[in-house]
């Protein structure tokens, strides 16, 4: 049992509360408060005023696939064989030993979303998981959290080079398009047959079309990498055409595009924002695209694309957000109930509330301030990092 008392609680889903308290009990918060009554039994931590929030949230990185400085031996991110790969599955890549997870709690981030790359034009699916353990089975959260796929110039340029299909925008979204329609008869042919109880008529098994039923009967969602505003507008084009759940991850060029996503019933993660324009899609990146999105009143979280951009710089991405013009709250938010909300993981993480699994963070100052340390990660009630020993 653990509890942290005399600290400013900040729940994300309900005002700060100076003075809190959060009772933990068998990985789980059991209590949040002030003047809460603290069993005898329980190892107290005192805030000291600090201000105390939800684990920070990464709705969109590779840790684990794309390993921290060992080059080709730690690159497993794309399965680049094939422009589709729905079968691929990143828990079967990641390697919970990556040396960024230290760095990760370090900066305070508790869970991780870990997707496949952007080189296929359907990748594989990702899955959420706790930044704590050496078996990555035991630190599921969710899994899968979604297909991932990618539109722009990433799919087109890794096939196009080798003169494959698709080396065009046109390419990447016929290949979109028939994989997904193939799915959908496949889905039909699959719902006929055992209608009738006749498994002569089940459909060839295909490994493609098998892992993308989840998304045609709406269990999971599409995780559409998309950068420039006419790869946005086919995203959602082909989403809404076949029917499916999606999200959309980095939109870059959200901000001209406003009115179509107020539309569009989708959540957006935005990002890596503070990296450098590396390429034509994303050279214009800056603040603006989430702070108009916020004013839109568009869901979203935002995200380092990690180790595109280092996962430690998440909080300060939300910090500079507040300095562009977005609301202080709406920031904080977005690195944990949104990035939560993002990933479909909300009902276990992303605010401080009774039930929830005890993430937490301790902090040295304002969570969102650049100079700000992580002094306590807490992870399923566990201290997993302390700056300083006691």
């Amino acid at each position: 049992m653990l509890a942290i008392v005399n600290g400013k609680v900040m729940p994300v889903s309900g005002e700060p509360i100076e003075g809190g308290a959060i009772l933990i009990r068998d990985g789980k918060i059991a209590a949040v408060g002030k003047d809460l009554k603290i069993p005898s039994e329980a190892r107290v931590i005192d805030a000291d005023g600090r201000p105390v929030t939800p684990g920070i949230i990464e709705a969109h990185v590779h840790i684990g696939l794309g390993e921290a400085g060992i080059g080709w031996a730690g690159a497993d991110v794309n399965e680049s064989s094939d422009p589709v790969t729905a079968y691929a599955r990143a828990i079967d890549g990641l390697n919970p030993l990556d040396t960024a997870f230290d760095e990760f709690r370090a900066a305070g981030i508790t869970c991780a979303n870990v997707v496949p790359g952007s080189g296929n034009i359907i990748g594989g699916t990702g899955l959420a998981i706790k930044c704590q353990g050496t078996i990555v089975d035991d630190m599921v959260v969710k899994n899968p959290t979604g297909m991932k796929a990618a539109l722009g110039e990433n799919p087109k340029g890794s096939y196009g080079r080798r003169n494959k299909l698709p080396s065009t925008r046109m390419g990447s979204a016929a290949v979109m398009r028939e994989t997904l329609f193939k799915a959908r008869e496949y889905l039909k042919k699959k719902e006929k047959a055992e209608g009738e109880d006749d498994v002569s008529k089940l459909p060839k098994h295909d490994k493609n079309l098998e892992a993308l039923l989840p998304v045609l009967r709406g269990e999971i969602p599409l995780h559409i990498h998309c950068h420039r505003a006419d790869d946005i507008t086919t995203a959602v084009r082909l989403c809404r055409e076949f029917e499916v759940p999606f999200v959309l991850e980095h939109v870059t060029e959200a901000n001209h595009i406003i009115d179509l996503l107020k539309g569009a019933d989708t959540h957006l993660a935005i990002g890596p924002t503070m990296h450098y324009g590396s390429k034509v899609e994303n050279r214009e990146r800056d603040f603006r695209t989430p702070v108009e999105v916020a004013r839109a009143g568009i869901p979203f979280c935002l995200i380092t694309d990690h180790p595109v951009l280092h996962g430690k710089y998440l909080t300060m991405s939300a910090g500079l957000a507040v300095t562009w013009g977005m609301d202080y709250d709406l920031a904080l938010r977005s690195v944990t109930l949104s990035a939560a909300e993002h990933v479909g993981i909300a009902d276990r993480v992303g605010s401080l509330e009774v039930g929830k699994d005890a993430d937490i963070v301790i902090w040295s100052g304002d969570p969102l301030d650049y100079i700000t340390f992580a002094d306590y990660t807490i992870i399923d009630g566990e201290v997993a990092y302390q700056r300083e020993v006691e």
